[in-house]
């Protein structure tokens, strides 16, 4: 048996007594961690102590690199086309990936968007789109290059072989408490992406009531640690800083998020899912080389939609097939007249999730016409018995769980009161 270069308590101790880990320390650990060497409570205490004491620049930058090393990377250079890509870290009513992607994909540009599942509150992009009928998530490598040469954009199943460590370390964070650790989500959203090997990123980094982090400057310093290690790894990478107190659009869970991005396509759609579908498709298109593009053209000419069509139609989807319609819903109204003062995006994930939109466990599966449609939004003015919400499932007696999640999650005030809506959507943006 090869004699281990370091002792996996030794480095412990460091991070616990707040020390900074060498490059050659931060790839041993990593590496053993992956081989089975360093056991998984052994990891659970080291995650624990980043926690609690964090990690300096340097560390973040070798723990992401040692983590693309742990597996394959994909390189696009056999491409006629430019490449860029999008990460979002999610949110309630966040369908942003399905418009986004044939719409910058329309101006010539390369989209590979490797996407993930639903798990708790957050929705899965893979989820939403098989809501139609036929479409696959699961591409090999040839027609996986194929559609990003043809068609241009790919939403797809992010491949076993990708930064292994990340997968492995992210199931312990699940169930040690250590999820928050903000070099520890940097670390592994960007080891992923860099590993797909895109040659620019924009990032749709959220605060707020259904985000990740709930708080702005943890969010602002996620997306600053995240943008810089982009750049160290040398790709063109931004950021934009967005609010998730409200949920995004009036359209919460699978088949029916999926209707309101095609409705997006079309030229309509929601105010605050239309703002930010363009603004990140200006981000991406302006680091792909096209500053000027004009993309709310190319929603409103249909040029767009095609790039949809075409990429739903090449993974085996119909684009003209009707989605799933769910056999009970529940209405609930305005118990009184005045103005939509709040509504909390986090309880209205948690019911949609309840109602069977999300899951519990990976292995659970989605009802995909389950979820929520809103019909008002902060600021609006409502009158008595005029509906506010409906739940959709397809077993009602999971909405008893979801109108208890919903208890407090919005308030009709007085016509002039203060309403509470978080800000502005687009806060920052940072390169």
């Amino acid at each position: 048996m090869a004699i281990e270069a370091f002792d996996v308590v030794d480095l412990i101790r460091t991070k616990r007594d707040r020390g900074i880990l060498s490059t050659e320390q931060v790839n041993w650990l990593v590496d053993a961690y992956t081989r089975g060497y360093v056991a998984d409570e052994q990891m659970s205490a080291m995650t624990m102590a980043i926690f609690l004491n964090g990690m300096e620049r340097s560390e973040i930058r070798d723990l992401t690199l040692a983590m693309i090393a742990s597996g394959e990377t994909m390189k696009f250079d056999a491409l006629s086309k430019r490449t860029t890509d999008k990460h979002s870290t999610g949110g309630v009513g966040d369908k942003i990936t399905l418009p986004l992607a044939p719409l910058v994909a329309s101006f010539g540009v390369a989209v590979p968007q490797l996407s993930g599942r639903g798990l708790g509150h957050t929705g899965g992009t893979l989820d939403k789109l098989e809501s139609i009928p036929g479409w696959r998530a699961d591409l090999s490598n040839e027609e996986f290059f194929d559609q990003l040469e043809i068609v241009g954009a790919v939403i797809c199943a992010a491949g076993e072989g990708l930064a292994p460590a990340d997968k492995k370390l992210y199931a312990l964070r699940d169930i040690t408490g250590t999820v928050e650790a903000i070099p520890l989500i940097a670390s592994s959203i960007m080891s992923k992406k860099i590993a797909e090997g895109t040659a620019a990123l924009v990032l749709d980094v959220k605060f707020g009531s259904g985000a990740f982090l709930k708080d702005i400057e943890q969010s602002r310093k996620l997306a600053e640690t995240m943008v810089q290690l982009g750049k160290d790894a040398g790709v063109a990478t931004t950021a934009l800083l967005t609010n998730m107190n409200v949920p995004l659009g009036f359209a919460i869970g699978n088949a029916n998020e999926v209707r309101e991005s095609i409705e997006v396509l079309a030229g309509a759609g929601p105010a605050d899912v239309v703002e930010l579908t363009v603004a990140l498709a200006r981000e991406m298109l302006a680091l792909a080389g096209q500053p000027d593009a004009d993309v709310e053209a190319a929603l409103q000419n249909g040029q767009a939609m095609d790039t949809w069509r075409a990429m739903i139609s090449a993974q085996g989807g119909d684009p003209d097939a009707a989605l799933p319609v769910a056999r009970e819903t529940h209405v609930v109204t305005a118990p009184r007249s005045g103005v939509l003062v709040r509504q909390e995006a986090l309880p209205f994930g948690i019911a949609a999730w309840r109602l069977g939109a999300g899951r519990a466990r990976k292995q659970d599966p989605v009802q995909h016409a389950a979820g929520i449609d809103l019909h008002a939004k902060p600021g609006d003015t409502v009158t008595a018995g005029q509906p506010l919400f409906t739940l959709s499932a397809d077993e009602p007696e999971r909405f008893a769980r979801a109108l208890e999640a919903l208890e407090a999650a919005y308030e009709i005030g007085e016509s002039g009161a203060s309403v509470h809506d978080g800000g502005p959507l687009i806060v920052d943006r940072i390169s």
